[in-house]
């Protein structure tokens, strides 16, 4: 969007978590006010109306009536985290909640580089955005501590890091598949 410039691209203006995003990640995506990105955010049209404030949560009118129903369904990152990860930077601070993400950006390269067998991609991304990095610190301890994972097949690593995962998930009753947008009308 013309104008909407941010100098933190790893957190969103709305509180979605661009440094673990697939698009960011992949370089198709420059994170929320990084460049060209999605030029119809309703959501970057209001903060530059609101003097371009760099989060949603410093606005008085936070949250307002464009929250209504936008975590319904994810985006190639999962939406329905967003309240949680704003009041956690919240209470954090920014530099620490992005140390964090950091934290969990090299545990999804690791499950990537070593455990993606073609099909996991997604699946990893979603996980890393909704598990807590203290599941995903154990879950790779786990994976590590796990010597005969060494000789197995990449099918059969990625088989034992997702039974993991979503043994973590279950814990905590957390879905760990992108919710589909509701369909309009």
């Amino acid at each position: 969007m013309k104008g909407f410039i941010r100098t933190q691209t790893r957190f969103s203006l709305c509180g979605l978590n661009c440094a673990v995003c697939s698009m960011h990640l992949g370089g198709y995506c420059p994170g929320c006010g990084g460049g060209a990105g999605n030029q119809s955010c309703a959501i970057a049209r209001c903060s530059l109306e609101h003097g371009g404030i760099q989060f949603c949560w410093e606005c008085p009118e936070y949250p307002c009536f464009r929250y209504e129903g936008f975590d319904a369904g994810d985006s190639f990152v999962p939406h329905r985290n967003r309240t949680q990860d704003i009041a956690k930077v919240q209470e954090l601070g920014l530099d620490a909640y992005l140390a964090q993400l950091e934290e969990k950006r090299a545990i999804l390269g690791e499950l990537l580089a070593h455990y993606n067998d073609g099909r996991r991609k997604t699946f990893f991304h979603t996980a890393v955005c909704l598990l807590p990095l203290e599941d995903l610190r154990s879950v790779m301890a786990s994976l590590n501590s796990q010597r005969e994972l060494g000789g197995q097949t990449v099918k059969e690593r990625a088989f034992s890091a997702v039974e993991l995962l979503e043994e973590a998930a279950d814990r905590r009753g957390i879905g760990l598949k992108l919710n589909k947008k509701p369909k309009k009308g």
